[in-house]
């Protein structure tokens, strides 16, 4: 009789594919992928560290399983950020880091003999997009292209948990896309920790990674992930090389650049290596070649230390410069952070500022999306859902516009967009 594994995903798109591709591994080795936990042997939960209320999600969430009786894996960024707490709430569970996930197969096995406080770590990342493939979608292949960064930023977890930058090479990439537009994927997410710093450690940029794949043949839209300012900002020409390639029509015009604060001074305490105003710049050179793009941010209110003054620079900056979108987050407190020592903000400071912020962007977003009514194009449906006494759902993107996304947590997937 076959084993079975239920997987729960929590985080980031990153932590999607690595979830797939624990799954394809999993696969091969027979075990069968159910969608109810009551259903399953063992449970694998592939965590985020990115805040701490998603940490204490998850830790929750564990103290649950643990009371089940169930086989439990841990994989994910919570493994190498706080391990202590994850072995606290499910005493002598298996961990199994980012950049371990090929050792997935072996790590069942051994807990299925009945091992205990397994710890399968690794240091030499493996060419994820090369192992075994499955696909929560059928019409979404989520491509990583590189694992780690090269910031060392102060707030962030992340980097503990995925390390230095490691490109996985273009041509295992571009067979990757291949073989997944044979398959039918019309779109593909390329994703990582930090899109723009792609190919620095391979002596290539990822405006290199993006001309190869528009070249491939066949009907599909690429989709590229979240971009840190500071690496438009050295020598050469990558930022007028992207904006360039953005133009190809195989590329979503849309641009997810994180700027985190509208003031210097706490963009140099969160050591992100860039202004506010290299952040306008880029902005506004993207804008100017590709007026439809959409542009989404990201920012952090409450980092230790920002002061009133610094606050209103971050609404100045949502003000005079227009976003489709942009994450704000109240700071959270990561364990083994630098920001984590300094002195901390009131929850009820952060909460305010998130708030006003928030208000300000929501007028501006409701605002500018009424250019859209009576708008006619082309689009993709991503995912129709139709539910017994529910009105029907749709989940689609504008092909040649933007991307729009609004999914509902799948049973066997709780992954957070």
């Amino acid at each position: 009789m076959e084993s079975t594994v239920f997987v729960e995903t929590y985080g980031c798109t990153s932590n999607k594919f690595d979830s797939e591709k624990m799954i394809g591994l999993l696969q091969k080795r027979g075990y069968k992928l159910v969608e109810h936990e009551e259903d399953a042997d063992y449970i694998l939960v592939n965590s985020c560290a990115v805040k701490s209320t998603t940490e204490d999600k998850i830790i929750g969430r564990l103290k649950e399983l643990a009371a089940s009786k169930k086989s439990v894996v841990v994989a994910g960024c919570l493994t190498k950020v706080n391990p202590a707490r994850i072995r606290e709430a499910v005493p002598g569970v298996a961990l199994l880091d980012p950049r371990g996930i090929h050792q997935v197969g072996d790590v069942f096995e051994r807990v299925g003999k009945g091992e205990k406080h397994i710890e399968a770590f690794s240091s030499t990342p493996v060419e994820k997009p090369a192992l075994p493939k499955f696909s929560f979608s059928p019409i979404i292949s989520i491509v990583k292209m590189a694992e780690g960064c090269l910031s060392n930023c102060t707030f962030c977890a992340t980097k503990l948990a995925r390390g230095n930058l490691y490109s996985y090479r273009p041509d295992i990439i571009r067979d990757v896309f291949i073989e997944g537009v044979k398959e039918g994927f019309k779109e593909f997410h390329l994703t990582s920790e930090d899109a723009s710093a792609y190919g620095k450690d391979l002596g290539i940029n990822l405006s290199d990674l993006l001309a190869s794949l528009t070249r491939i043949e066949g009907e599909f839209k690429i989709r590229v992930g979240m971009m840190n300012p500071l690496h438009f900002l050295r020598k050469g020409k990558e930022l007028e090389k992207l904006i360039e390639i953005y133009k190809d029509p195989k590329i979503f015009k849309f641009l997810h650049l994180c700027v985190q604060s509208g003031s210097n001074k706490v963009l140099k305490d969160m050591r992100r290596g860039y202004t506010v105003e290299d952040f306008k710049k880029i902005i506004a050179a993207f804008r100017k070649e590709i007026p439809e793009i959409t542009i989404w941010t990201d920012l952090i209110v409450g980092f230790p230390g920002e002061t009133e003054e610094e606050f209103r620079e971050s609404l100045k900056l949502f003000r005079e410069t227009y976003f489709d979108f942009a994450n704000i987050s109240g700071y959270s407190v990561r364990h083994g952070t630098f920001a984590a020592k300094m002195k901390q903000i009131s929850s009820e400071v952060k909460k305010r500022r998130s708030k006003e912020i928030s208000e300000m962007m929501n007028r501006k977003v409701l605002r500018e999306n009424k250019k859209w009514i009576g708008w006619k194009g082309k689009v993709l449906i991503d995912e129709y859902k139709k539910e017994k006494g529910k009105q029907n759902n749709f989940y689609f993107c504008f092909i040649d516009f933007f991307t729009f996304q609004n999914r509902e947590k799948n049973v066997n997937d709780k992954s957070h967009y």
